[in-house]
C-alpha cells in the first residue's frame, strides 16, 4: 500500500530565494521524505518580479524544480497581484491549474507553509477539490493580520503594533479606507476558517492570532527545528570574544542598519569586528541600498560585508565568530538563525521583543538590547567584549536545539490524527 501524501506549498524555493521560512519548509520536506511514513511533495511559487527563474512555455505553470521528481515550481506573475487581499489577479491560475495539480497528485494532507504570492484563495480551492484532505497552515509571520508585510510595525515612526483594527490600519495606510480593512479581515478569515490546524513557532505568535480571532484550540505551538550538527569543541584561546556576525536578509525589518549604526557609535577603537552575511539586498528600494552602502563605508574598519553565503558553509562561518546578532525591529516569530547559532554554542545578542526574547534568555544564553536603539546595542556589544568569562558562561548555558527529524515526527502524527478525524467526520455525516 503506497504511503499517504503530504503536499507542502511554499512561497519560494530556498535555492532560488533564500530565507528562513523557505529553508525550514524544505528541511521539513526532506525530513518527512527521509522518515518514509508519508510521501512529501514540495510546491514552491516562483516567477517575476521576485524570481528570475525562466519558465518554459509548456502550457502549464508547473515545472520540475530540480532532479527530485517530487519538487515543483509553480509559476505566477506578481505584477498584478492584489497585495492588500492576498490574491492573484485571475482565479483561473488556482481554480484551473492549481486544481488540476491537486487532482493529479491527490495529497492526503495539504500543509501550507505560506499562501503569500499564491493567494488565500488557494486554501478554498484545496477544500473544494479535496474535501477529505486536512489543511494545515504555518504562521511564519503576521501577514493575515498586518498589511505592512506582516510585520506588525506601524508606518508611523516604525512603532510596534500589537492589535489591528480598521481604524488603526487606516492610520498606517491613509489611502485605504477603514471599511476596506474591515472587508480585508473578513475575506482572509473566511479562508483561514477552512484550515484544520495552524502551527505557531512561539507562544507569542499564538497569542497574537488568538487576539485576532483564530480559535486557540486550532493552534499548535511547535518551535522551529534544525538538522543535527557537530558542535565544535570549546576554544581554549584566552583572547577576547570580540568576533560578531549577522546572518539574515537585508530588509528594513531585520535591523542591519541598527547594527551598523551601533558599530559606527563604537568607532575604530572598538575591540571587536563584525561580519555581515545575507541575501536579497538587490530587491530592496534604492533608498535602502544607498543608506546601507553609506553605513558600510563609514564602518569599513570594523565591519566586513560578506554578502550571500551557501547554507552548507554555515558551520564553518559560525566557528569563526563568537556572537550572533539578531537586531530585528519587528517581533520575529522564532527566528531560525537563533537556533542555528545555539547549535554551534554561539550566544545570541538580540532585540528585546517577540519570538527573539522568547528564545534568548537575557544574561543566560545571550543578551538583549532595546529594540531599534543603536546606542543600547553599542553598549551591549562593548559589554560582551569587555566582560571576562561572559562568553564562556553563556556558551556553556546554550541548550540543545530541537531536531528537524523529531519535529517532522510530531507533525507526522498530527497528519495521521487529522486524516482519521476527517474520515470519522465523513462517516458520521
Amino acid at each position: 500500500m503506497p504511503a499517504p501524501k503530504v503536499l507542502y506549498v511554499a512561497q519560494n524555493h530556498p535555492h532560488v530565494r533564500p530565507g528562513g521560512a523557505e529553508g525550514y519548509a524544505l528541511d521539513l520536506y526532506e525530513a518527512v521524505q527521509q522518515a518514509g511514513e508519508f510521501e512529501p511533495v514540495f510546491l514552491a511559487r516562483t516567477g517575476p518580479p521576485i524570481s528570475n527563474v525562466k519558465r518554459e512555455n509548456t502550457g502549464t505553470p508547473f515545472a520540475s524544480a530540480n532532479d527530485d521528481p517530487n519538487q515543483y515550481f509553480f509559476y505566477t506573475d506578481l505584477n498584478d497581484y492584489d497585495w492588500l487581499f492576498g490574491r492573484p489577479p485571475s482565479k483561473a491560475i488556482l481554480t484551473r491549474f492549481f486544481r488540476d495539480f491537486l487532482l493529479a497528485h491527490r495529497p492526503d494532507v495539504v500543509h501550507f507553509q505560506h499562501s503569500l504570492f499564491v493567494g488565500f484563495d488557494a486554501i478554498r480551492v484545496v477544500r473544494n477539490t479535496l474535501p477529505d484532505a486536512p489543511i494545515l497552515y504555518m504562521l511564519h509571520e503576521y501577514l493575515p493580520i498586518c498589511n505592512r508585510d506582516g510585520q506588525m510595525v506601524r508606518t508611523i515612526g516604525n512603532d510596534l503594533c500589537q492589535e489591528e483594527s480598521p481604524r488603526r490600519c487606516h492610520e498606517c495606510f491613509p489611502e485605504i479606507s477603514p471599511q476596506t480593512f474591515f472587508m480585508r479581515k473578513r475575506f482572509i478569515k473566511s479562508h483561514l476558517d477552512l484550515v484544520d490546524l495552524f502551527i505557531a513557532p512561539s507562544e507569542y505568535v499564538k497569542q497574537r492570532y488568538v487576539d485576532w480571532g483564530l480559535p486557540a484550540e486550532k493552534i499548535l505551538v511547535h518551535t522551529y527545528a534544525c538538522w543535527p550538527v557537530d558542535r565544535p569543541p570549546a576554544d581554549p584561546s584566552p583572547g577576547p570574544r570580540n568576533r560578531f556576525a549577522f546572518f539574515g536578509q537585508f530588509t528594513p525589518y531585520k535591523g542591519a542598519d541598527v547594527l551598523l549604526r551601533a558599530m559606527e557609535i563604537l568607532g575604530d577603537g572598538f575591540g571587536g569586528h563584525l561580519w555581515i552575511y545575507g541575501a536579497n539586498l538587490e530587491t530592496q528600494t534604492p533608498e535602502f541600498r544607498e543608506m546601507f552602502a553609506s553605513m558600510l563605508e563609514k564602518t569599513a574598519n570594523t565591519v566586513t560585508y560578506a554578502g550571500h553565503y551557501d547554507h552548507a558553509e554555515l558551520g564553518k562561518l559560525m566557528r569563526k565568530v563568537d556572537w550572533v546578532i539578531v537586531p530585528s525591529i519587528w517581533w520575529e516569530t522564532g527566528p531560525i538563525v537563533v537556533l542555528e547559532a545555539f547549535q554551534y554554542g554561539r550566544p545570541v545578542i538580540c532585540s528585546n521583543i517577540g519570538g527573539m526574547s522568547e528564545k534568548v534568555t537575557d544574561g543566560v544564553n545571550g543578551l538583549h538590547f532595546r529594540r531599534g536603539d543603536p546606542d543600547s546595542l553599542a553598549g551591549v556589544l562593548r559589554h560582551a567584549v569587555e566582560t571576562p568569562g561572559l562568553w564562556d558562561q553563556m556558551s556553556a548555558a546554550v541548550a540543545p536545539v530541537p531536531l528537524i527529524t523529531e519535529h517532522a515526527a510530531v507533525l507526522t502524527e498530527r497528519y495521521k490524527e487529522l486524516i482519521a478525524s476527517r474520515a470519522w467526520a465523513g462517516v458520521q455525516s
